[in-house]
Parts: C-alpha cells; structure tokens; sequence
C-alpha cells in the first residue's frame, strides 16, 4: 500500500504530542537530605525503644532489656549530632534563618489552617509554611528537654532524688507527647508525595512549589 503526498504531514497532525514533564525546582541541598534523614533514624530508634521499655508487652517480645536500653540511651545522646554537623552546611543554616522568621503571612496561614481554609491565596506561605515552622520550633525544644531530663536519669549522681523523680516524669510524658507528634508529621508526610519526593530527591515540581509555597521563590534560593 502506497502513501499519498500529504498524508504523513496528517498523520503526524492528528497525533497527539507526548505529555510535556514539568519542571523542577531544587528545595533542598544534599547536606539537608542527610540531616533529616540521620535525625529521623535517631528520632524513631529512640521512640521505637522507649515504646519497647514501657509497653509491657512489647518488653516480652523484644527481651534484652539491658540492650534496647542502651539503644535509647545512646541514640538520643547522639540525636543532636546531625544538626550541629548540619551547620556546616550554608544551605543548612541559610533554612534555619528561615524557620526562625514567623510573619504576618505566617498568622494568615495559621488561621486559615484552624478555619480549614484551602483556596487561593487562604495560606500563603514562604520555602516553609507556619506549621511546618511550629513543628520545627517545638521539636528542637522537646529534644533538648528530653537530652537534659535523660542525662539526669542516666547519671544518677548528677541531682537528688527528687530532680531525678520530676526529670522521669517530664521526660515519659513529653516521650508520649513527642510519639504523638511524629506520627501526625508522618501522616502529613504520607499525604503530600512530592513534598516527600522533594526531600528524597533535593527537588520538587515548580507548580507544587507555586501552589503550597506562593511566597518562595525558587530561583533567587
């Protein structure tokens, strides 16, 4: 079967074109890849084991007491080691600044977020919105309380008693408030796949970034 002059040209006219891949925008660096992950490694070791320790039945189907002990210990001491290895990073401290900033847009999106707000321009937000800066805030302060509160209990001769007995206290109740809170970051995480996508790979949609971050600009990062 001959083609006729012309019937290429149509074919190829009729043809729809390949979906155009939409372009990506870099949101983290490699260095703060790395602090997250060796964070959560340490976060959820320590939650794994501390749960291990106090929920009876889990203690019997683990055993060695002696070892996960030493594991909580041991994990939360180094828990701090990957932010202050991620200071190094100028990328690293450049998003702090950021997370320390909270400004009027910062209220906006915290209010709409409480109304349950979600059209355009309800939560305006910057490279991290106000939830995601809370988070950070809260989750800095809790560690340091749980490293100081877990050195009073691991070195007994450091207080009295009683310090000892307030340091166990605050230290399983902010355990229990802190396993809370992770598991609702995880659920945020699990609903949002390329904001995890941005953290596994450094680099997220431009169109993502636009709509959940409207006040970032990429290309000035």
């Amino acid at each position: 079967m001959t083609s006729t002059p012309g019937s290429a040209g149509r074919t190829a006219a009729t043809t729809p074109p390949p979906p155009e891949t939409p372009h990506r925008v870099r949101r983290f660096s490699t260095g703060e890849r790395l602090v997250h992950r060796a964070t959560a490694v340490l976060m959820l070791l320590c939650v794994a084991t501390a749960a291990c320790l106090y929920v009876p039945g889990l203690a019997e189907l683990v055993g060695r007491r002696g070892l996960v002990v030493t594991l909580h210990e041991w994990s939360g001491l180094l828990l701090p080691v990957p932010f202050l290895s991620g200071l190094a990073s100028r990328a690293f401290r450049r998003d702090l600044r950021r997370l320390n900033r909270f400004g009027p847009h910062d209220r906006t999106w915290l209010r709409s977020a409480l109304r349950r707000r979600h059209g355009p321009g309800q939560r305006p937000a910057g490279k991290f919105n106000a939830g995601q800066k809370l988070y950070a805030a809260w989750i800095a302060g809790a560690v340091l309380v749980m490293l100081g509160t877990g050195l009073l209990m691991w070195f007994t001769h450091l207080a009295p008693l009683v310090w000892r007995s307030g340091a166990t206290f605050v230290h399983d109740w902010l355990a229990l408030t802190i396993g809370v809170v992770l598991a609702g970051h995880i659920a945020k995480a699990l609903g949002d796949p390329e904001a995890r996508r941005g953290m596994r790979t450094g680099s997220v949609e431009r169109p993502w970034a636009r709509r959940e971050h409207p006040l970032w600009d990429p290309d000035r990062d």
